[in-house]
């Protein structure tokens, strides 16, 4: 009997600093699937790594959530693979359909990183199936709202597909790298939530969409959830100093005393600058969320 297949495909991007940090997991089996498809400008990518696997039919993409760097390939997607349906949350759907506010949002938050992705093409409705109709064997669809609100993780033969729910995470020259993706607007309740539903699942390899996997997935999201609450205290801390720089100072302060930011080393400048770029985003979520606490 033919094993099934399970593997991170790197969609390779052009931006300095961006390499090993965007892929597609690919699941080849009695249904053959892909979790995200990264931007418009690389699609292409993917699409070249699927031929050369004959991986000829897709039956679904199943979709973490529609931000542009999981989703903005999603029509040049489907026109290679038109049998292919799009599992996506029932409030993402429109977006897809009609994706010119998903574009401009994408624009306004990421700048030029946006404009390197691509724009998006609409997708058509009928070609979607709300998170709530999706009746997949084996499927579990899981509401991980957090990173953003719309976002899905899917476990499937124990392999939990968590997208950004359990933060985004690198090995480098063997030493782990864990950071949270919590941009605007976070709410740490909702977040703190949706790691403990993934912990409730049974043990299972977790596939992180930012960029690679690890085999034991309570371990992991246990650990994540240790530092979500450690970035909570880091940042209370700096917003007492006042407004100055903050999110300079909070993203300093982290890489000084997050003991699972200490792979930041290892990296290139470039991979750094990428980093610094996300951290502080994802400070300005804390940053927004602990001032409006007030």
């Amino acid at each position: 009997m033919k094993e099934d297949y399970c593997e991170l495909i790197e969609i390779k991007q052009r931006i300095p600093g961006f390499g090993h940090f965007i892929g597609s997991w690919v699941y080849k089996g009695d249904i053959n699937f892909v979790v995200d498809v990264g931007p418009a400008n690389s699609v292409s990518e993917l699409i070249k790594a699927l031929w050369q696997m004959k991986m000829e039919r897709v039956d679904y993409v199943l979709l973490t959530h529609i931000h542009i760097d999981h989703a903005g390939g999603l029509g040049q997607f489907l026109e290679r693979f038109p049998m292919a349906r799009v599992v996506c949350h029932d409030k993402g759907i429109r977006h897809l359909v009609d994706p010119s506010k998903l574009w401009e949002g994408s624009r306004q938050v990421l700048g030029e990183i946006a404009e390197a992705f691509g724009p998006f093409r609409p997708v058509k409705e009928e070609m979607c199936i709300p998170h709530t109709q999706a009746a997949i064997e084996d499927l579990d669809v899981i509401e991980t709202p957090g990173h953003a609100p719309h976002h899905l993780s899917f476990s499937y033969n124990e392999n939990l597909f968590a997208g950004e729910a359990g933060g985004n995470y690198y090995s480098i020259q063997g030493m782990d790298y864990l950071r949270p993706a919590t941009p605007p607007r976070f709410y740490l309740k909702v977040f703190l939530e949706t790691i403990d539903r993934l912990m409730a699942l049974k043990e299972q390899r977790i596939c992180y969409a930012h960029f690679g996997d690890a085999p034991d997935s309570t371990r992991m999201l246990k650990r994540f959830r240790v530092q979500i609450l450690r970035w909570k205290e880091v940042v209370q801390k700096e917003i007492a100093g006042g407004s100055d720089h903050i999110l300079t100072r909070c993203v300093d302060r982290l890489l000084k005393e997050d003991p699972d930011l200490k792979a930041f080393e290892l990296m290139g400048p470039d991979m750094q600058d990428r980093e610094r770029f996300f951290m502080a985003n994802s400070v300005r979520g804390y940053v927004e969320f602990l001032q409006n606490q007030r």
